[in-house]
């Protein structure tokens, strides 16, 4: 076994990695860009060596400077994670090459696997079912559209070399597959360095289910289950389960032996997937092979028991896998949901910046361990309290992670994790994801990849979740201003007879757009717990919660309850499954005097350009007095390794152009101004 290992790679897995090596009694040189100098995988790590500038570009993805700090350190071994360089057939070489063990496949698999274009030829020589498609590498964006149209729309537009999302578009039309071809090579080019795209037909309502498998060096190779990853938005994943509610006990057999036949195929020797599309019929088609651990592994780790990082390095020792077909287990049901730094009601843009609050729920299930029969919790996370989230990588704060004994007990633990999941200071995709696991669709099962774009067309807003009891936010509302007003009552020095008192009588106002509110009269009572009666439906709440805790824990009417509580200034902001209120609890008289105050609008920002998200300004192709059509672009903000692109929403002249070319922009900062 090691002795010592580097992980080149940052944030959660780097973090997730250092942990199994701990366990395992190997020492870790953790590795960091300047912007990452205060990491948390730095200081969990026995050693670290900085790389370089912030730029990916410059630190993580420089093969010389990590094979110099392997040699530095004395590290025997190399664990890419995922991400960064963890596919670079070149990269794995070159380590070999230097005498230090790559802990993942060996070259040859992934030039043969890594590569999309290389791996579907190779899938139809093995007999592996693919999707029709152009599997040459295409040239100019004339001929995408040519081969589109040959194909039939839709179609997938895909680099070569791409991952996680990025440089990959669906086209309906000869438009969109003209500008789908050239914005999937820019990404492409600036992401992975090979500008390489083909396509292939896009199935519609497919299902996407990877099959996770694992092989030795001595010949062995098993799968350990299936992943549904389905769920997804803009072709990234956003919650991943096992097993999948969708296939068969035959179909599950069928896409293991297939991907297993693939993997012996390229004489595999790691942790790898072989992801598939598969259609209404349970008909199933080779997709890719990812030739590392997927950010979704802990959900198979969750139902097998089995730790993969610890098998990884196990395999690159030399060992052969502990375990034949027959021995992996199945057991209940685990879901996992991606906690990113976006925020979901503004079109989901990145949102970085220092995270001034940092509380996940009460863990009760270690990275490193296998999973304890009832189930429980998991966080997998690079980040901490005070800690910053960079412009220069991806959007992940956390991974959340539940196990329970079958899939609607995983969705009651998700959903009561999620509620207990503080995250202030950035704004996160939490309340997404409790919208996602409250909709009908998700919980009958009964959704495919196009679930998002289907459900939340015009993009996800506050609205769109509906709380299954409203009367209960209210009430909660009422109950924890009880508990200030018992504060307040309660502190000494109070003159005799002019003392504060209690009442019981209140309403709340509920916080409404453009002064829209609502006013609902409550009654709130001490009996054993608090007692608020809403509309004559009585809530009794429980609970030890502290006024400086954001996280409120206890019973309502003796079932469980979590969720979150702010007072900023007289506002109470009340937030449970997803939902959030900004309420008001007022006298009655107070309640009057309050339907009397004037509405304050906002200003007028409708002759700006406004940046939506904090990045880089890699383009302004405008200048003074030109005029400008609805659609037509207007800048480019690079921010967490995606292109994002801002268009005209009407016809206008520009007036003034507030912002330079690699300018760096904060949230609603001026580009530009119309006439």
């Amino acid at each position: 076994m090691f002795k010592k290992i580097l992980i080149a790679n940052r944030g959660e897995i780097a973090c997730r990695v250092i942990k199994t090596a701990k366990k395992l009694g190997i020492a870790t040189v953790a590795v960091y860009s300047e912007a990452d100098r205060d990491a948390r995988h730095v200081e969990l790590a026995d050693e670290a060596v900085l790389l370089g500038p912030a730029p990916s570009r410059e630190s993580y993805l420089v093969a010389d400077k990590i094979i110099a700090a392997c040699k530095a350190t004395g590290a025997e071994a190399v664990h890419p994670g995922y991400g960064f360089l963890s596919e670079n057939a070149e990269f794995a070489k070159r380590v070999e090459e230097e005498g230090i063990v790559f802990i993942g496949p060996k070259h040859y698999s992934i030039a043969a696997m890594g590569d999309k274009i290389a791996s579907k030829k190779l899938a139809n020589e093995a007999k592996v079912n693919t999707i029709p498609g152009w599997n040459e590498a295409i040239e100019t964006p004339e001929q995408a559209v040519q081969i589109a149209k040959d194909i039939g729309y839709p179609v997938m537009i895909k680099a070569s070399a791409g991952g996680g999302g990025k440089g990959l578009r669906v086209a309906f039309n000869d438009k969109e597959a003209f500008e789908g071809f050239s914005s999937c090579r820019n990404e492409a080019r600036n992401s992975f360095g090979d500008d390489r795209v083909f396509i292939e037909k896009f199935v519609e309502e497919p299902r996407h289910i990877e099959i996770q498998v694992l092989g030795d060096a001595h010949g062995n190779c098993i799968f350990l289950w299936e992943r549904e990853c389905s769920i997804q938005r803009r072709h990234q994943k956003v919650i991943e389960e096992a097993p999948s509610p969708f296939i068969s006990e035959a179909t599950r057999q069928a896409m293991g032996a297939q991907a297993v036949q693939l993997a012996k195929a390229v004489k595999y020797q790691s942790a790898g997937t072989v992801e598939f599309v598969v259609g209404k019929d349970q008909s199933f088609y080779f997709l890719e092979m990812n030739t590392r651990l997927q950010v979704e592994h802990p959900v198979t780790e969750s139902i097998t028991g089995l730790d993969l990082v610890e098998l990884m390095i196990r395999v690159a020792a030399g060992e052969p896998l502990p375990l034949q077909q027959g021995d992996v287990q199945r057991k209940g049901w685990a879901i996992e949901c991606r906690i990113n730094a976006e925020d979901p009601f503004r079109n989901f843009l990145p949102s970085t910046g220092r995270l001034v609050k940092y509380r996940p729920p009460v863990t009760t299930m270690e990275a490193a361990a296998p999973v304890p029969a009832e189930g429980g919790v998991r966080v997998d996370t690079g980040v901490y309290e005070g800690g910053e989230i960079p412009m220069f990588y991806d959007s992940m704060i956390a991974k959340l992670i539940v196990h329970g004994k079958d899939r609607n007990d995983a969705i009651e633990k998700m959903r009561e994790a999620l509620d207990g999941f503080v995250i202030r200071g950035i704004n996160s995709n939490i309340p997404f994801q409790a919208a996602l696991l409250a909709h009908p669709r998700f919980v009958s099962g009964e959704f495919n990849t196009g679930f998002i774009a289907e459900q939340f067309p015009t993009g996800f807003r506050a609205e769109d979740v509906q709380h299954q009891d409203p009367k209960f936010l209210v009430a909660l509302a009422a109950a924890v201003n009880l508990r200030y007003l018992m504060r307040a009552a309660g502190l000494s020095g109070q003159m005799p007879g002019h003392g504060f008192v209690v009442r019981e009588d209140y309403v709340v106002v509920v916080k409404g757009e453009q002064g829209n509110d609502t006013q609902v009269p409550v009654q709130v009572k001490l009996n054993g717990g608090i007692a608020v009666e809403v509309d004559g439906k009585t809530y009794t709440f429980d609970s030890d919660w502290t006024l400086r805790d954001i996280r409120i824990a206890g019973q309502c009417n003796g079932q469980p309850f979590t969720a979150q509580v702010e007072r900023l200034g007289l506002v109470l902001r009340i937030s449970h499954h997803g939902t959030r209120i900004d309420a008001l609890v007022l006298t009655p008289r107070g309640a009057e005097f309050h339907k009397l105050m004037p509405y304050k609008a906002p200003p007028d920002t409708s002759k700006f350009l406004l940046a939506p998200m904090p990045g880089l300004l890699a383009d302004v192709p405008v200048a003074v007095g030109q005029k400008v059509l609805a659609g037509e672009k207007l800048a480019v903000i690079e921010a967490m390794k995606m292109e994002n692109i801002l268009f005209a929403l009407q016809d206008g002249t520009v007036a003034e152009v507030l912002a330079k070319k690699g300018e760096s922009l904060s949230v609603d900062q001026p580009i530009v101004r119309f006439e």
